[in-house]
């Protein structure tokens, strides 16, 4: 190949691209990487672009992609402003253990250290938000580094990588090298360690296996599964993993996070051994570290983890661990079934009080939001995916509805607000026949609607649903416990959302009691389009087990005593 004729640097990148075999992208176009979206234009057929609003929604769309297929999701977004703005889909990427590689157009070298337009140094910028963060100097290094962002991404704990590519380097000109895809790396676990996990559960009565993290895959569920089975193990899940194991499995026995029953917490208080396979155990899943006494938990604690770095980082287990999850899966499906007569009563009265807790419940108001996600439960098919941002209202479906095949839940673990209405638009991306719903609150809804737009370009027939308070529910919640009746800074003053709905080329509905739900649920699923419901509920209904005057009241109580 002659040196006229070589590719350059914007080609380089896609056919590494495609020899990774990715077959979508999510971005925001930009002049500093034009070349990219030159070489992308021929090989449309293969590789489909989604092209969205706004950067942060882009990095969402790439973020829940690869929490979905276990694939690196791609996501291309401009130098500077493009970067800021996609950086919480890589903060979302890191905590949430999600393969994902941010591409970023970077300023030319001739102009680099200057603070020319939009120069940012991401190696700086991104830090400890990404497993690696690297620039491309130089075109015929593109396949090595483009391997080593996929290989990173998957292996150990899955991350986000991010690559900075100079413009110029972009328009160089190359010849490489054929390469091969990317292979994923993780630990096994080994036979001794396996062995005291049997030895352990032997002489437990009150064990409880706990599912988290990710690295997941089918198999490694349906193994871990097959697991509690043969052992008559109660599972809980951590925050927003609630798609690790069928909710509406015997053995299940609900989440451990934000909004835990108190009966399952009391549960874990009471275990005398807690398995605990891929989550970190950080503040959401352990209470603000209430839950396992720091640095050595009252329980005994078997704590596997793909990390290594993870592993005694805040708690002393009395066994570590370090294997990926389908690895371990793989290893204790294969122990021998222990004795599980000592623990029968224990599992049994666990699921009890986890189908207690899915019941409806009463709520002011004419709308009653358990009863919605109670019929949604009972009448979508059990592979629909769930996606949601973060917010009081997410409490409503992590209660009610029971999450069925692996990677139904589309969540952030990081509490990171938009995020549900990208997810889900990149969960129809990837799976078009799957079913896909979107909960999202009405702060929560304006941070990303826009991506409405792009639902409707692409035609992404997903159905959102707007639960509508005015209000800014979390905060006005704490507001209400640590400030009682000093609101200030948390009302919204809302649009009409099915009308703006409709405006975007959408089909939307607005509904204000429970009865009205079903006819708008079935014209939305009819309707042909992306579909936006708003559900307009009480606003002193701020979480699924008590109110804002319940809240304020106690605390004017405590304050006054």
């Amino acid at each position: 190949m002659t040196a006229a004729s070589a590719p350059n640097g914007g080609r380089i990148l896609v056919d590494q691209l495609l020899t990774h075999e990715v077959d979508l992208a999510f971005c925001v176009p930009g002049e500093s990487y034009l070349a990219v979206l030159d070489a992308l234009y021929d090989v449309q057929e293969r590789l489909r672009l989604v092209v969205c609003r706004q950067e942060g929604g882009a990095a969402f769309m790439a973020e829940a992609y690869g929490k979905l297929t276990g694939k690196p999701g791609i996501c291309f977004v401009t130098r500077g402003p493009g970067a800021t703005n996609a950086s919480i889909g890589v903060h979302t990427a890191f905590q949430d253990s999600s393969p994902m590689i941010l591409f970023i157009g970077q300023v030319g070298g001739d102009v680099v250290e200057r603070e020319a337009f939009q120069e940012v140094d991401y190696r700086r910028m991104f830090g400890q938000m990404a497993k690696w963060v690297a620039q491309i100097d130089r075109a015929d290094r593109i396949p090595e580094m483009v391997s080593h962002a996929f290989h990173l991404a998957v292996s150990g704990r899955p991350g986000p990588v991010v690559l900075a590519l100079p413009e110029d380097m972009l328009m160089t000109t190359a010849t490489v090298a054929p390469v091969r895809r990317y292979q994923r790396v993780a630990a096994n676990p080994g036979g001794r360690d396996m062995a005291k996990v049997r030895n352990m559960l032997m002489a437990c009565t009150k064990p409880l296996l706990v599912l988290g993290g990710g690295g997941w895959d089918r198999a490694a569920c349906d193994n871990i599964q097959r697991f509690a089975e043969r052992n008559a193990l109660p599972v809980a899940v951590t925050f927003r993993r609630q798609d690790l194991i069928d909710n509406r499995h015997d053995l299940y026995v609900g989440d451990i996070g934000i909004g835990i029953s108190p009966a399952l917490q009391q549960r874990v208080r009471d275990a005398d051994l807690l398995l605990v396979a891929g989550a970190r155990l950080g503040e959401m899943t352990t209470g603000g570290y209430t839950l396992f006494q720091v640095p050595a938990p009252v329980q005994r604690l078997v704590h596997v983890h793909a990390g290594a770095e993870e592993l005694g980082r805040v708690y002393q287990a009395d066994l570590l661990i370090n294997a990926g999850m389908p690895e371990f899966a793989e290893w204790a499906v294969q122990l021998g079934p222990v004795d599980s007569q000592n623990w029968d009563v224990w599992a049994r009265s666990a699921r009890s009080d986890y189908l207690e807790n899915v019941a409806p419940v009463e709520t002011p108001g004419a709308l009653n939001m358990s009863e919605i996600v109670t019929w949604l439960n009972a009448n979508v098919p059990r592979d629909t995916i769930i996606a949601n941002g973060a917010g009081n209202f997410a409490g409503w479906v992590h209660r009610f509805y029971q999450y069925g095949a692996f990677r139904t839940q589309l969540a952030p673990t990081n509490g990171a607000m938009g995020y549900g209405v990208p997810a889900g638009i990149a969960a129809k991306a990837a799976m078009p026949d799957r079913l896909v719903v979107v909960f999202s609150g009405d702060g929560d809804y304006m941070m990303n609607g826009q991506e409405l737009a792009t639902a409707v370009q692409h035609d992404l027939r997903v159905i959102f649903l707007v639960v509508n308070n005015g209000m800014y529910g979390t905060i006005r919640m704490h507001q209400e416990r640590e400030f009682p009746a000093r609101v200030h800074g948390t009302a919204l003053r809302n649009p009409d959302f099915a009308a703006l709905a409709r405006a975007y080329g959408a089909h939307g509905e607005l509904v204000t009691h429970t009865a009205e739900f079903i006819p708008a649920w079935n014209r939305a699923l009819a309707s042909g389009t992306p579909a936006l419901i708003e559900l307009r509920i009480d606003p002193d209904v701020i979480t699924t087990r008590t109110t804002l005057s319940a809240i304020r009241a106690k605390a004017l109580k405590a304050a006054t005593s």
